[in-house]
């Protein structure tokens, strides 16, 4: 069994940092891919960014570009999401996900683990 842990969210107000992490546990399995999404009241989980196994290949969606960055270390089994540049709009529950491929995904039925969520709250 793999287990996916979320650490470092919280509140922060506009325009400051977070930085969060993805710990793989258990039966760590490799080569995977693995991506942050997040889910706010009332709308839908969208994808925030995802990476492939060798961090080579990233993807965000344009309403994060230019302020966070997905990167990863292998020998830690470790997925991090850095933040900046924080907009009150990015408050959501932050989860990571991860599957047994090489390459980039980007839509949420190709994961399937998950973590149970980081609370990321910005205030204006």
């Amino acid at each position: 069994q793999v287990q996916l842990v979320e650490s470092g969210g919280g509140l922060v107000q506009a325009g400051g940092s977070l930085r969060l992490s993805c710990a793989a546990s258990g039966r760590t399995f490799s080569p995977y891919g693995a991506g942050w999404f997040r889910q706010a009241p009332g709308k839908e989980r969208e994808l925030v960014a995802a990476i492939n196994w060798s961090g080579g290949a990233t993807y965000y969606a344009d309403s994060v570009k230019g302020r966070f960055t997905i990167s990863r270390d292998n020998a830690k089994n470790t997925v991090y999401l850095q933040m900046n540049s924080l907009k009150p709009e990015d408050t959501a529950v932050y989860l990571c996900a991860a599957d047994n491929f090489l390459a980039l995904a980007t839509t949420s039925d190709r994961y399937g683990y998950w973590g149970q969520g980081t609370q990321v709250t910005v205030s204006s």
